[in-house]
């Protein structure tokens, strides 16, 4: 099993209120347009819930935003660079909640 180091920034999106697949499709190719290249940014990763038929998990968003960063100031530098800023601004009309956690490694 691979060790990582780095920070990891996972962003849930529930589209808003009659948003469909092609609510879902724009959201999801806005992260990819908007996110990819912004320095920092070591991997992104866009993905729909799995359905995992199980209590426990969260089927209920529609567009799931999986990233790393090499460490936090990578990513607090992602937090304002001007094509998040962008992103943010050109589909937040796609959605009505967003969820993030923000994790670090533990170092077993």
């Amino acid at each position: 099993m691979s060790r990582h180091s780095g920070f990891f920034h996972h962003v849930y999106f529930w589209l808003r209120e009659g948003g469909g697949a092609e609510d879902a499709r724009a959201l999801a190719d806005g992260c990819r347009k908007h996110l990819s290249d912004i320095p920092g940014v070591q991997s992104i990763t866009v993905a729909t819930p799995a359905g995992t038929p199980r209590a426990v998990v969260d089927n209920t968003y529609a567009v799931a935003l999986l990233m790393e960063f090499a460490d936090q100031a990578a990513h607090d530098g992602y937090q304002e660079h001007p094509d998040h800023l962008k992103f943010i601004d050109e589909c937040k009309h796609l959605w009505s909640r967003v969820q993030i956690y923000d994790a670090v490694p533990d170092g077993a």
